[in-house]
């Protein structure tokens, strides 16, 4: 069992409007198009989703933001008061502060309900562990030192030193950061340990499901290329809303097919996983990785073909034209793919008005449909019309084994 938890992905910004969908962004200066150009990515955090949204759109993405959550701190929560005062009563022997804004949140609770000094006199007889060095700097500001913090704020790092120090009839209190550590609480009970939870804030669904909605909906019709998660509730959220609008079946299919899940880290994909989602994360559990990951994954994904001598690579709504990236409308973008779906082979009208978003029955749609998509890809030979029968791409089957898309 993986002991980490991903919950330092969370930083203590606080929550920022919700980023809208750009267009495609063009080239940079130098004339290159960058890494995530083309591709649509869905962000689920509610907290640093405008970094986030930042650092993707930098790359050339189009983010679509839905935060999954809402975080709710619990001042009024009469299970952090009753914890606060069992710890005050019957002090620990072990307390880890596992996030910066939820330690400053317990002693700010506590100092409303009149208990902030006997807490802070309750924490500074006991081993306090703080989970990297923001939490440190929490633990200090609240005038006590910690007596040990590991470098890379890793909370498998914090359990192998406490497994170590041996934890049979210890007593360790957990400040929570409104989600569960899986495998983390289960190993120190295992070891003999009492664990008493401090629950500073909980996660709830977010008072407005509009985003959410429209990335499940995008989703489900290949709209976006990758979603993002940054935290377990966030990815449960997100799942939960998918089974309450029946839509569960749908989802899981686009997720096992054609949009990748990236997540901060193992525990923030445990809630995907145990549905079978394959999940990718990076090998440090970071919002820059995360997106460096992206910049791998999706380009290594899109479908590369070599067509009338020029290399074209399909994106999710954009084509790469040897180099050169060219939007395409969505209408465009189903005719292409159903194309790609078979190279060089003829396609039937019938089948593409199929594949057509919204077109109707009248095959003209079809003509209308492939004339904007030559004419956006700037390049008419790539595709050919076959007189009577359809379109195809304009591949030469000698060169054809030599590219697999």
């Amino acid at each position: 069992m993986h002991h980490s938890s991903d919950a330092h992905s969370h930083d203590d910004s606080t929550h920022t409007p919700a980023h809208t969908p750009a267009r495609t962004p063009a080239p940079n200066a130098s004339g290159a198009y960058k890494p995530l150009a083309g591709f649509t990515v869905g962000v689920t955090a509610a907290r640093r989703a405008d970094e986030l949204g930042t650092l993707l759109e930098r790359r050339g993405a189009t983010v679509l933001h839905a935060p999954a959550l809402r975080i709710v701190p619990l001042a009024d929560d009469s299970e952090l008061l009753a914890a606060t005062k069992e710890l005050i009563d019957h002090a620990p022997d072990v307390v880890v502060a596992t996030t910066a804004i939820g330690f400053r949140g317990w002693i700010e609770a506590a100092d409303g309900w009149g208990y902030g000094e006997a807490l802070v006199r309750c924490l500074r007889g006991v081993e306090l562990l703080a989970r990297g060095p923001k939490v440190k700097g929490a633990v200090r500001a609240a005038g006590l030192t910690e007596e040990w913090s590991p470098s890379s704020e890793s909370m498998a790092e914090v359990l192998d030193r406490l497994l170590g120090e041996g934890v049979e009839g210890r007593r360790v209190a957990l400040q929570m950061h409104g989600e569960p550590l899986p495998g983390f609480v289960e190993a120190l009970r295992a070891g003999g340990a009492e664990v008493v939870m401090v629950p500073v804030y909980r996660w709830l669904p977010p008072e407005d499901l509009t985003p959410v909605d429209r990335l499940l909906d995008a989703a489900v019709g290949r709209g976006v290329d990758a979603l993002t998660f940054t935290s377990a509730p966030a990815a449960a959220s997100l799942l939960a809303r998918a089974e309450e609008r029946g839509m569960t079946a749908e989802l899981l299919t686009a997720l096992h097919h054609d949009v990748l899940s990236a997540c901060v880290g193992p525990v923030t994909a445990l809630p995907l996983q145990s549905l079978g989602v394959d999940t990718v994360q990076p090998e440090r559990f970071r919002l820059g990785p995360l997106v460096q990951l992206l910049c791998q994954e999706l380009p290594s994904r899109a479908k590369v073909l070599i067509i009338a001598g020029h290399r074209v690579e399909i994106r999710g709504h954009a084509v790469l034209v040897d180099d050169e990236l060219r939007a395409v409308p969505p209408a465009g973008m189903a005719l292409l793919a159903a194309l790609a779906r078979r190279p060089g082979w003829v396609v039937a009208r019938a089948e593409l008005l199929r594949v057509l978003p919204g077109a109707g029955r009248d095959e003209h749609a079809v003509e209308s449909a492939m004339a904007r998509l030559r004419t956006a890809l700037g390049t008419p030979k790539l595709i050919q019309t076959v007189v009577k029968r359809g379109y195809r791409l304009a591949i030469d089957p000698v060169s054809e084994s030599k590219y697999v898309g």
